[in-house]
């Protein structure tokens, strides 16, 4: 199954983050994603400092749907499918 979670926090610049630590290295590459780690976490994500218009205009070159969207706090999810 090819599920791909985009969130961000409530802005609408970004950054938005775009994967996890096990995401594909060469999307990754593709939405000029950098890997960080946050202070206390021990997992890394990857983010891009576009807003999530351009991401998931990005995502549906790539192939990817959006399936749903909802909020969380001050966070916007997108899950994305691909066929």
């Amino acid at each position: 199954i090819a599920h791909r979670l985009c969130c961000l926090s409530l802005q609408e610049v970004g950054p938005t983050m775009v994967g996890d630590e096990h995401s594909d290295p060469s999307l990754m590459r593709y939405l000029g994603a950098t890997k960080r780690n946050m202070l206390g976490n021990h997992f890394w994500e990857y983010y891009v400092d576009d807003a999530p218009r351009i991401v998931l205009n990005k995502l549906e070159r790539y192939g990817y749907r959006v399936v749903s969207m909802t909020g969380v706090g001050q966070t916007l999810v997108w899950c994305l499918h691909k066929e």
